[in-house]
């Protein structure tokens, strides 16, 4: 197989065609010899904060020793960047041959794996290869019956922040959706909760008995100093410098050390120095990621009502008022309550559509911005473009800080286009 080959493959099975469950990720592992089996995990599931806390959690175990596996999704810029060991992607001559290898048996099912349950096998494969000593595994969606979760029990179980989302496959209220979330804890495990509201707390706490696991319940952060830099905080008597910005990253650090809590109190060595080195050397890419300060651009993966309430204390915490932004939404997102929660800060509107069958087009988007600022006083640009590049130009041309968010399927692009177009030289 070919690189591209590869790509061609993963992507004829898209999640969106399958239902949910794990008796094909099942299947399929077995016929490759059950690599989970050799592995050690921390599983994190979650609306919001997924990616952040697993990023924090890899970087900590790395600087204490440890081998490490990562697998976050979806991809920012390139495909190999789903399965890392150390930081390091994947070698596309090892992504081709494990690519071949599990498509083999893949092909050979009844029922053939979807685009995600491929892509975990290759990377629990791979992980067993390099002979990890943990595993961060960050769940695809929900958590009961997410391909991820057919690892026997995890040294630690992670729930993040829960919110309303995916709620036609999760349930309609976060009561619902946090069990389903919880369909990561097992027997034997220790359980880590980001500091959630009541009702999803309630839930959690009810399997963590159930289960009888230990449930760690993350502490509270005190924040010290912020600027587009990093910033400093306060927990358990310690003071941190965290590279990731925004309030509601210091809510995600306090999880990742409960997580730290509870492994060491699995036998686990990880320095104190571990924990500080990482937490000033993490990146996590388009989550308030400042690409530029002269002009100020910020590349954010908010997508849904939650993250814009964090995009929205962000922008309080570090930029003006009057900014620009630049948009895509997915269709099956509430678009509408995101623009509700940002409309006090945005001057202009640049709207593009993602690269996903699921996006809203930009000139639908831009009507819908159009129609909800009809009969006030606007002076600013509302308006979409078909191609990304003109989209980013415009933005910056409009003179004022941008922000761009809404999507991570765009967000890959648009990292990538602003660095040429303006950091290149």
């Amino acid at each position: 197989m070919t690189m591209q080959e590869v790509l061609d493959y993963v992507n004829t099975y898209v999640w969106s065609t399958f239902r949910l469950g794990l008796e094909r990720t099942e299947e399929l592992l077995h016929r490759l010899g059950d690599p989970q089996k050799q592995l050690k995990f921390i599983h994190v599931a979650g609306t919001n904060g997924k990616g952040s806390i697993c990023a924090m959690t890899e970087r900590i175990l790395r600087e204490a020793g440890y081998r490490t596996g990562f697998y976050p999704s979806p991809e920012i810029e390139t495909f190999t960047e789903r399965i890392r060991v150390n930081g390091e992607y994947i070698p596309e001559a090892d992504l081709t041959r494990i690519t071949e290898i599990v498509a083999r048996e893949a092909d050979a099912m009844e029922d053939h794996p979807s685009q995600f349950e491929l892509v975990t096998a290759i990377g629990l494969v791979y992980f067993a290869e390099r002979k990890c000593d943990f595993t961060v595994l960050e769940v695809g969606m929900g958590g009961a019956l997410d391909s991820t979760n057919v690892i026997d029990a995890p040294e630690v179980a992670v729930l993040t922040n829960i919110g309303l989302d995916h709620t036609d496959y999760l349930g309609d209220t976060i009561e619902k959706i946090a069990a389903t979330k919880c369909g990561i804890i097992k027997p034997g495990s220790s359980v880590v909760s980001y500091a959630s509201e009541p009702a999803a707390m309630k839930v959690i706490r009810e399997v963590c008995a159930e289960k009888g696991d230990r449930l760690y319940e993350s502490p509270s952060p005190e924040p010290l100093s912020h600027d587009l830099g990093g910033q400093r905080f306060r927990c358990g008597g310690q003071e941190y410098e965290l590279a990731l910005l925004g309030a509601h990253q210091l809510r995600n650090a306090a999880a990742v050390l409960a997580v730290v809590e509870a492994l060491r109190d699995r036998g686990y060595t990880i320095p104190e120095e571990a924990v500080r080195k990482g937490f000033a050397k993490v990146e996590w890419p388009v989550r308030f990621e400042v690409l530029c300060k002269d002009p100020v651009f910020v590349l954010d993966g908010g997508h849904n009502p939650q993250c814009a309430e964090a995009l929205v204390e962000n922008i309080e915490a570090y930029l003006p008022r009057e900014l620009t932004f630049l948009i895509g939404m997915l269709a099956d997102k509430d678009y509408r309550r995101v623009l509700e929660l940002l409309a006090p800060y945005g001057a202009n509107y640049i709207c593009i559509t993602p690269d996903s069958p699921r996006a809203l087009r930009g000139s639908e988007l831009a009507e819908v911005i159009r129609e909800e600022k009809k009969g006030g006083k606007f002076p600013g640009i509302i308006t979409s473009f078909e191609n990304i590049e003109d989209a980013v130009r415009a933005a910056v041309e409009c003179g004022r800080p941008v922000v761009a968010f809404g999507s991570l399927y765009s967000a890959g692009k648009i990292r990538r286009l602003f660095r040429e177009m303006f950091l290149s030289e």
